[in-house]
């Protein structure tokens, strides 16, 4: 295969060199000619983004494992670089070997977030690889996709060969045994997405037709072909004992977003908030066993060196082994210098007590996240959070030495009155208030309570999925109602608000639940220029209304619209093992403002049971 390599004059011309070179530490080489399969996996952002996902890690991990199979990486180039390729003609390669990416077996793009879409494509033109598939030939690789988007591939499908529905550990291998058998047999292109689109887990768009009604919704979504199955449904391993896991993780030579070791402790949640995707597409909660864990920790620690660990999971408070596992990094890590972080705490006095724990000496901001700030709103989205455990948190976190909280929170939630959005504001305020409360003595410095807010999207399978979306306008109604409430606080200088971008947060929405006809408009916004449209700095509303305008599509119909339980949604052939049954009771009670109770109290009966594995194991009798 032809290799292409950056030039020094290159390099030293672009912003962080380091981002293209590859050669860091425990990154796999291997002799490209003795494999049977090569994959490139991506991640649509730049370097210092993707290199701080889990998930590629995992799968890299997993593929290298194979003896006939070759894993390596590549990243969306930065803007500086993207302008040189094009100007000097340098297709885009990969990082272990300099390969381009054409002529790869795979490229597996991971989706992550809605608006790496025109990402995606800077990847397929920078390497050559036609924008849709249905124009791709042999001498193209296949390009799967998967991660949390992928959930609703439809705004994205006409731009991939297949997607696979599941976790890695569950479906990689099964892909990889397929593709390989159908090389040995010498089959082409179409004949082995034949033949992969009947691997559980696996989705090809080609082999499904999608019409419509008058009205714009989907009348019926059909498969075309004899191997393609009616219903995919989502694959994932029920015990985590034993699974890959990446305890020689590659290391950058440049700091990226999370430049530390990531402990995965468990996966999936047991709470049940509405409003949340990752909660129900995870289920069931698997937890990784307390012996599992503390290997791979040391084994981290000796093959990276770095000196922090953070414990990842969608709720770290739920872990069962949560204080023997701090003990034994405390012993172990500790006197090492490691400094243990611990996100997605609740805020309660177990959370705090690991906490006091592990920031003993210097103690950091604390992060919640009430998510609405009046209880009928919690209630609402069934947070499991009442204002008496939110205040008796503060109180024990300002005691025990910290003075800076920080708090995310949602606007523009279903059933959402002003009295809920002015409820920030006010929650916010009662907790600068549990610092007043101590004596003089007892205060570390200047307390700052600094409250965030984004914009409620609904997410496909949530119980909030067929929920109207508000405008723009609206959201930003709605935080300035917010910030006007904040000025009028008493505690105002101890106070501080920041909201998201609107603009940003609708058109999130336009693709979390679109369907195939948004694919002319991600193609026309990044003909003209659109990028990198998860930064702010770079994101330009003005090339999505044009594209949307000169695609005769209509943005509003996505998004400010409620949807009814009839309609048949553009993700409804996916079997996620939750049931749709479930997803509307679910809805129902979130009118009502009823509360269901988590996993571990008593079985909501939402289907995910049929996967024999995590809490629905531990909740059978």
């Amino acid at each position: 295969m032809r290799k292409t390599a950056l030039t020094h004059r290159q390099l030293m011309s672009v912003e962080k060199p380091a981002r293209y070179i590859g050669n860091e530490r425990n990154s796999v080489i291997k002799d490209p000619d003795k494999m049977k399969t090569r994959f490139v996996m991506c991640f649509p952002d730049v370097y210092e983004i993707g290199m701080s996902y889990l998930g590629i890690q995992i799968i890299y991990d997993l593929l290298n494992q194979r003896e006939s199979t070759y894993c390596e990486r590549v990243y969306s180039p930065w803007l500086d670089l993207d302008a040189l390729m094009r100007k000097e003609q340098i297709p885009l390669f990969s990082l272990e070997t300099q390969t381009p990416v054409r002529q790869f077996d795979f490229l597996g793009i991971t989706l992550q977030y809605e608006m790496c879409y025109t990402n995606i494509l800077q990847v397929l033109d920078l390497s050559g690889i036609p924008l849709y598939a249905k124009d791709r030939t042999e001498e193209d690789p296949l390009v799967i996709g998967g991660g949390p988007c992928a959930y609703n591939p439809e705004p994205i499908a006409d731009f991939f060969d297949l997607f696979n529905f599941g976790e890695a550990e569950s479906t990689m291998d099964a892909i990889m045994d397929c593709y390989e058998a159908c090389k040995d047999k010498g089959l082409g292109r179409m004949e082995t997405l034949k033949a992969l689109a009947q691997v559980p887990g696996v989705y090809v768009p080609a082999f499904y037709d999608v019409t419509y009604n008058s009205d714009g919704t989907i009348s019926a979504f059909t498969p075309n072909c004899s191997e393609a199955p009616a219903v995919v449904k989502r694959q994932l391993p029920a015990d985590l004992k034993g699974s890959v896991y990446p305890v020689k993780p590659v290391v950058p030579f440049i700091q990226v977003t999370q430049d530390r070791m990531v402990l995965e402790i468990q996966r999936g949640c047991i709470r049940g908030c509405r409003f949340c995707q990752a909660g129900m597409v995870y289920r069931p909660l698997r937890e990784r066993s307390l012996e599992e864990l503390k290997a791979y920790a040391l084994e981290l620690f000796a093959n990276t060196g770095y000196d922090e660990i953070t414990l990842s999971s969608l709720s770290s408070s739920d872990y069962r082994y949560l204080p023997e596992l701090i003990d034994f990094l405390i012993e172990q890590l500790g006197s090492r210098y490691v400094n243990i972080s611990l996100p997605s705490l609740r805020i309660d006095a177990f959370s705090l007590d690991v906490m006091h724990r592990v920031q003993d000496v210097k103690k950091s901001s604390l992060t919640f996240a009430p998510e609405a700030g009046s209880q009928r709103m919690r209630d609402v989205i069934n947070k499991g959070l009442d204002e008496e455990t939110i205040l008796e948190g503060a109180k024990n976190a300002f005691a025990g030495g910290w003075n800076k909280v920080k708090l995310y929170f949602m606007l523009g939630l279903p059933t959402e009155t002003e009295e809920d959005i002015k409820g920030i504001a006010y929650l916010s305020e009662k907790i600068a208030e549990c610092y007043y409360d101590l004596p003089k003595e007892q205060r570390s410095g200047r307390c700052q309570v600094t409250a965030s807010s984004s914009f409620f999207v609904p997410k496909p399978f949530t119980p909030f999925q067929w929920a109207k979306m508000d405008r723009k306008e609206s959201f930003l109604e709605k935080a300035a109602i917010v910030h006007q409430t904040f000025l009028e606080q008493k505690n105002r200088k101890s106070l501080k608000y920041n909201w998201h971008e609107a603009d940003l947060s609708v058109l999130e929405g336009i693709f979390a639940r679109g369907d195939r006809r948004l694919s002319a408009v991600i193609e026309r916004a990044y003909r003209k220029g659109a990028k990198f449209d998860a930064w702010s700095e770079y994101f330009i509303p003005e090339y999505w209304e044009q594209a949307f305008a000169e695609c005769s599509v209509d943005p509003d119909y996505y998004v400010h619209r409620e949807r009814s339980y009839e309609e048949i949604l553009p993700w409804d052939f996916i079997d996620i093992g939750v049931s749709k049954a479930f997803l509307i009771r679910e809805n129902e009670k979130a009118k009502q403002g009823k509360v269901t109770a988590h996993c571990r109290k008593v079985c909501a009966g939402c289907g995910a049971v049929s996967f024999k594995g995590g809490v629905c194991v531990e909740t059978a009798d």
